[in-house]
């Protein structure tokens, strides 16, 4: 199979689809790896290292026009789509929930498009998402512990605290892998932190994890209400696989908080789980509603892109080695946790959250499969 990974384009995004081990990987399994010039810069690994791993170092229009699987970070952009083709693959993150935009365009590419957060795993879970929410929750402590500074308009406090002054109040609001990491960021930092859940089970697991260092509070939207009036440094770590994220801290709730409290939206990529919210990019990161601080950047991970990209290769490589060893259909015939995250195929939805969150019909993907083979039989 030719598999080609392009330099990413999204602003201030360092990270890259392949590195040079993943690259060596797949062309002991006997694949063309065709790497756009420059594509691994962000991460210290220079064309002359992915030659050595037995790449072809090529220009951005030739990688699509002769590579059968795209294999990228973040979401295609506009120009990246309009390159697309029909009977290619896409391998990357996709988060097509909040982005009519993006499934419109992937649906007419043709092209069949896997999102690396909706692939599950044998346990359950979503190994694929679970590099970068470990990335991401740690990285939005340090964020808001940075926003808080008076300087970046923040309250001014210091998250740990010193000898006679209190430390910040956190309020992580999500018990999955975004807010345990980020729990434990800020323990480690000195704050003072509650996170918000509606498992018990996952309550009962962040207080044995924890000893007892991290207050557990069941979910509700009066709880919210109230931890979010002191909080300091409030943590967004919603998440409903494939769907667009509920709406938890509404805008009239920004007037009861302290002026100059921070919240931290790692939703985003899903459109957010706070009513103010809205993407903003590492070079832009942060902004102020109401007097309180938002920071949003969808790609958070990205600021960490080595540690990131390295992250990421060890959880999508072995399913990329399946595609490129048995081909797409059949890999995605024979793996169900792969199969799980086809979101569009033949120019149809296969993701019913995604369907649902814009109001589009969808199929299964066991259809579309079927779909797929009868276009390959209609063209030979």
């Amino acid at each position: 199979m030719r598999i080609g990974c392009p330099k990413e384009i999204k602003n201030h995004e360092y990270r890259v689809g392949l590195t040079p081990e993943s690259v060596a990987e797949l062309v002991a399994h006997g694949h063309d790896v065709w790497i756009e010039a420059g594509a691994g810069n962000g991460i210290g690994a220079e064309d002359a290292a992915y030659e050595a791993a037995g790449a072809t170092i090529t220009d951005v229009d030739t990688l699509f026009t002769q590579v059968d699987t795209i294999v990228k970070v973040k979401e295609p952009q506009a120009v990246e789509r309009q390159r697309l083709r029909p009977g290619q693959t896409l391998y990357t993150y996709l988060h097509l929930a909040p982005d009519p935009e993006q499934t419109r365009d992937l649906m007419d590419s043709g092209a069949t498009c896997i999102a690396y957060e909706t692939v599950t795993g044998p346990g359950g879970g979503l190994p694929l998402l679970r590099p970068m929410s470990q990335v991401a929750g740690r990285l939005s402590v340090q964020a808001g512990a940075h926003a808080l500074e008076k300087a970046q308009g923040g309250r001014g406090v210091l998250l740990g605290g010193v000898p006679g002054v209190a430390p910040a109040r956190v309020l992580v609001i999500g018990g999955g892998v975004v807010g345990r990491n980020a729990a434990q960021m800020a323990v480690g930092m000195g704050a003072d932190v509650t996170v918000l859940d509606r498992s018990h089970d996952v309550l009962e697991d962040i207080d044995r994890q924890f000893a007892g260092r991290v207050h557990t509070v069941y979910s509700t939207a009066t709880a919210l209400a109230d931890l979010s009036r002191t909080a300091d440094l409030i943590i967004g770590a919603v998440l409903i696989p494939g769907a667009a994220a509920p709406k938890l801290v509404t805008r009239a709730m920004l007037s009861d908080m302290q002026p100059g409290a921070v919240m931290v939206d790692v939703a985003i990529d899903q459109g957010g789980c706070f009513e103010t919210s809205h993407p903003t990019t590492h070079a832009d990161p942060i902004y102020e509603v109401d007097g309180i601080i938002h920071y949003c950047v969808a790609n958070m991970p990205g600021g960490v892109a080595r540690t990131s990209t390295y992250a990421l290769n060890n959880a999508t490589l072995p399913h990329l080695l399946r595609i490129a060893d048995l081909g797409v259909k059949q890999a995605l015939e024979r793996d169900p946790h792969l199969r799980a995250g086809l979101n569009v195929a033949g120019g149809k939805v296969t993701c019913p959250p995604v369907a649902e969150a814009q109001g589009l019909d969808w199929i299964t993907p066991e259809d579309a499969l079927a779909h797929l083979d009868t276009a390959a039989s209609a063209a030979a």
